[in-house]
């Protein structure tokens, strides 16, 4: 039975994405819907809550992330500059914040809660979604899928969830100095900001160095680059994470700096492209179990709690703050609204590219 579920999971891995092409949906969405049906049926007693398996839960959506982030790097042709990245740094020093400080606000005053609280809320909601996202972030490298609303999508989106954790951790500073009375703005500033942001940076940037030497640059017949064995960057990425959060400093972060340091070592080798590939397919069957889990915490009570208040607060979120956001970050050197109101609205469908896009040069 086991067997026989994984099997067909697999199959619908490969055969999903090209079935949903021309249709209104995505391949979360089916995942979700499946996961709903499946645990509805009266034979499974499973119930997978999250609550319930908080430790595998926690486990099981950090590999996700993890893979995802990485096939995130890799798949970037576009060099890394402070300059071409501007719409990355935008979105992540005008569009984050902003979304924080609005979510912050919409949880204290509509929500009740409080303001430790709704700043922990924001803070958690504020990143996009690499993993969910994928679909419309750059094609795989070197086949020019990269305008500039999937580049903005794919590499705010390596880099948010890094960043927006010194947010949590004030929520969580804010909390325990409401309790215990105690200092803590040195220790969110130096910890949490500075040795967690910079210590991801640069652990991640020497262990994708290591790796791009290992794989591109070793002498000869040893070189990994020669044995097309695309499992080099899932070593990567665990011994990132691992390294890094071993350290306490951030692991996401981490992860997505090794995979543009590794994919900058030699950034048009075409193993570049069999890295990503395996990358993506476990990535796509992880998210597919995850999000089959998921549809069936939908149906076994997850959303039970939430009234009308929580729902009409995340359609503000997902409606109002985020497309405003979206619009006020790009500054006079973006004319294109569709840009913006794709990159927020993550719609493909509604996204007609362009030339006029903005200034990268």
């Amino acid at each position: 039975m086991i067997l026989t579920g994984a099997g067909l999971l697999i199959a619908l891995v490969a055969w999903l994405p090209l079935a949903l092409k021309r249709l209104p949906l995505s391949l979360p969405i089916v995942c979700m819907g499946i996961g709903a049906a499946i645990f509805s049926l009266p034979v499974v007693r499973l119930k997978p809550l999250p609550l319930d398996y908080p430790d595998i839960t926690e486990r099981f959506t950090e590999f996700v992330v993890i893979i995802a982030l990485i096939g995130a790097g890799l798949k970037l042709d576009r060099p890394f500059s402070w300059r071409k990245w501007g719409v990355t740094w935008r979105l992540l020093a005008v569009t984050m914040p902003l979304g924080i400080a609005a979510m912050t606000l919409l949880g204290a005053s509509m929500l009740g809660l409080p303001w430790a609280a709704a700043l922990l809320l924001a803070a958690s909601l504020a990143p996009t979604d690499p993993v969910l996202a994928s679909d419309i972030q750059v094609g795989p490298p070197k086949t020019g899928e990269e305008d500039e609303v999937r580049f903005g999508l794919t590499s705010e989106a390596g880099l948010n969830d890094g960043l927006a954790f010194p947010f949590v951790h004030l929520a969580i500073a804010l909390g325990l100095a409401a309790t215990t009375g105690e200092p803590w703005a040195s220790q969110w500033v130096l910890h949490n900001v500075v040795w967690e942001i910079g210590a991801g940076i640069i652990g991640g940037w020497l262990i994708g160095r290591l790796f791009g030497w290992l794989t591109f640059h070793v002498p000869a017949d040893t070189k990994l680059s020669k044995t097309g064995d695309g499992l080099i960057a899932i070593s990567a990425t665990f011994v990132s994470y691992g390294v890094t959060e071993l350290i306490h400093c951030y692991g996401f972060l981490a992860v997505f700096v090794t995979a543009l340091t590794l994919r900058r070592s030699h950034r048009d080798h075409a193993f570049n492209r069999q890295m990503h590939d395996i990358t993506e397919q476990v990535e796509r069957l992880a998210m597919m179990v995850l999000l089959l889990l998921f549809g069936g915490a939908l149906v076994s009570g997850l959303l039970r709690p939430l009234g009308a208040t929580e729902v009409v607060a995340a359609a503000i979120i997902l409606l109002v703050i985020r497309p405003i956001g979206g619009m006020i970050a790009p500054g006079r050197d973006c004319q294109d609204f569709r840009v913006w109101a794709g990159i927020m609205g993550k719609k493909e469908s509604h996204y007609v590219p362009t030339q006029r896009t903005c200034d990268t040069e």
